[in-house]
Protein backbone atom coordinates (compact mmCIF):
# COMPACT_ATOMS: atom_id res chain seq x y z
CA UNK A 1 0.00 0.00 0.00
CA UNK A 2 2.74 2.14 0.80
CA UNK A 3 4.47 1.75 -2.39
CA UNK A 4 1.20 2.34 -4.06
CA UNK A 5 1.03 6.18 -2.67
CA UNK A 6 4.44 6.73 -2.89
CA UNK A 7 3.97 5.84 -6.91
CA UNK A 8 1.01 8.21 -7.04
CA UNK A 9 3.27 10.78 -5.41
CA UNK A 10 5.84 10.89 -7.70
CA UNK A 11 3.28 10.92 -10.34
CA UNK A 12 1.45 13.92 -9.15
CA UNK A 13 4.67 15.79 -8.95
CA UNK A 14 6.01 14.96 -12.55
CA UNK A 15 2.85 16.37 -13.89
CA UNK A 16 3.84 19.54 -12.04
CA UNK A 17 6.98 19.99 -14.07
CA UNK A 18 7.16 23.06 -16.40
CA UNK A 19 7.69 22.44 -20.19
CA UNK A 20 11.12 22.09 -21.53
CA UNK A 21 13.51 24.67 -21.06
CA UNK A 22 14.23 25.74 -24.50
CA UNK A 23 10.66 26.69 -25.70
CA UNK A 24 10.99 29.71 -23.52
CA UNK A 25 14.33 30.42 -24.58
CA UNK A 26 12.69 30.54 -27.62
CA UNK A 27 10.14 32.66 -26.43
CA UNK A 28 12.54 34.98 -24.65
CA UNK A 29 14.66 34.91 -27.83
CA UNK A 30 11.66 36.27 -30.40
CA UNK A 31 10.64 39.26 -27.69
CA UNK A 32 14.60 40.30 -27.18
CA UNK A 33 15.14 40.29 -31.27
CA UNK A 34 11.31 42.39 -31.48
CA UNK A 35 13.02 44.79 -29.15
CA UNK A 36 16.55 44.79 -30.43
CA UNK A 37 14.91 45.83 -33.83
CA UNK A 38 12.96 48.44 -32.47
CA UNK A 39 15.79 50.19 -30.95
CA UNK A 40 18.58 49.40 -32.90
CA UNK A 41 20.72 52.55 -33.81
CA UNK A 42 18.91 53.94 -30.45
CA UNK A 43 20.19 55.35 -27.18
CA UNK A 44 18.46 55.86 -24.02
CA UNK A 45 17.29 59.02 -22.87
CA UNK A 46 16.40 60.30 -19.16
CA UNK A 47 13.44 58.15 -18.01
CA UNK A 48 10.31 60.59 -18.18
CA UNK A 49 7.21 60.54 -15.63
CA UNK A 50 4.69 60.78 -18.83
CA UNK A 51 4.35 59.96 -22.17
CA UNK A 52 1.61 62.36 -24.26
CA UNK A 53 -1.11 60.45 -25.27
CA UNK A 54 -0.86 61.29 -28.61
CA UNK A 55 2.71 59.17 -28.87
CA UNK A 56 0.94 55.85 -27.49
CA UNK A 57 -0.98 55.37 -30.47
CA UNK A 58 1.52 53.11 -32.32
CA UNK A 59 2.23 50.76 -28.94
CA UNK A 60 4.15 47.48 -29.72
CA UNK A 61 4.21 44.48 -27.28
CA UNK A 62 7.46 43.36 -26.50
CA UNK A 63 6.37 40.29 -23.74
CA UNK A 64 4.76 40.47 -20.67
CA UNK A 65 7.20 43.13 -19.13
CA UNK A 66 8.09 45.23 -22.04
CA UNK A 67 5.84 47.50 -23.86
CA UNK A 68 7.04 49.77 -26.51
CA UNK A 69 5.43 52.87 -27.75
CA UNK A 70 6.76 54.14 -31.34
CA UNK A 71 7.19 57.92 -32.19
CA UNK A 72 7.47 57.93 -35.71
CA UNK A 73 11.02 56.20 -36.79
CA UNK A 74 12.97 57.90 -34.74
CA UNK A 75 11.76 57.51 -31.40
CA UNK A 76 10.67 54.53 -29.07
CA UNK A 77 9.60 54.62 -25.61
CA UNK A 78 9.96 51.61 -23.61
CA UNK A 79 7.79 50.94 -20.34
CA UNK A 80 8.35 48.10 -18.04
CA UNK A 81 5.21 47.69 -15.72
CA UNK A 82 5.35 47.19 -12.52
CA UNK A 83 5.03 43.28 -12.06
CA UNK A 84 4.37 42.85 -15.83
CA UNK A 85 0.99 42.64 -17.53
CA UNK A 86 0.16 39.39 -17.33
CA UNK A 87 -1.35 37.08 -20.03
CA UNK A 88 -0.69 40.53 -22.70
CA UNK A 89 2.00 39.04 -24.69
CA UNK A 90 -0.42 35.45 -25.03
CA UNK A 91 -3.70 35.80 -27.43
CA UNK A 92 -5.64 38.11 -28.44
CA UNK A 93 -5.46 40.33 -25.22
CA UNK A 94 -5.48 44.06 -25.42
CA UNK A 95 -4.00 46.69 -23.16
CA UNK A 96 -6.86 49.57 -22.68
CA UNK A 97 -5.60 52.79 -20.79
CA UNK A 98 -7.32 55.45 -19.35
CA UNK A 99 -6.21 59.09 -18.83
CA UNK A 100 -7.86 62.00 -18.00
CA UNK A 101 -5.10 64.16 -17.75
CA UNK A 102 -4.45 63.82 -21.52
CA UNK A 103 -1.19 61.75 -20.48
CA UNK A 104 -0.26 58.09 -19.51
CA UNK A 105 1.76 58.68 -16.28
CA UNK A 106 3.81 56.55 -14.05
CA UNK A 107 1.60 54.78 -11.20
CA UNK A 108 -1.25 54.97 -14.29
CA UNK A 109 -3.30 51.17 -14.55
CA UNK A 110 -4.14 49.60 -17.46
CA UNK A 111 -6.57 46.61 -18.41
CA UNK A 112 -5.47 43.64 -19.83
CA UNK A 113 -8.78 42.31 -21.98
CA UNK A 114 -9.53 39.61 -23.85
CA UNK A 115 -10.79 41.34 -27.26
CA UNK A 116 -12.80 38.06 -27.76
CA UNK A 117 -15.20 38.37 -25.35
CA UNK A 118 -14.06 42.03 -23.71
CA UNK A 119 -13.52 40.95 -20.20
CA UNK A 120 -11.21 42.32 -18.69
CA UNK A 121 -8.55 39.92 -17.48
CA UNK A 122 -5.77 41.54 -15.46
CA UNK A 123 -4.56 45.00 -14.61
CA UNK A 124 -0.99 46.84 -14.77
CA UNK A 125 0.66 49.86 -13.36
CA UNK A 126 2.85 52.10 -15.48
CA UNK A 127 6.49 52.90 -14.95
CA UNK A 128 8.88 55.39 -16.14
CA UNK A 129 8.88 55.71 -19.56
CA UNK A 130 12.32 55.69 -20.90
CA UNK A 131 12.57 57.22 -24.71
CA UNK A 132 15.53 55.47 -27.04
CA UNK A 133 16.42 58.26 -29.69
CA UNK A 134 18.57 57.85 -32.92
CA UNK A 135 21.27 60.29 -32.42
CA UNK A 136 21.68 63.53 -34.07
CA UNK A 137 17.78 63.53 -34.77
Amino acid sequence: MRSVISLLTLAALAGCTYGPPQQAAMVDARAQARLNQLLAGKVPGRPQSCLPSYRGNDMVVIDDYTIAFRDGTNRVWINKPQGGCNLLSAGPYALVTHTSIGSTCRGDIASVVDTMNHASVGTCVFNDFVPYTTPGR
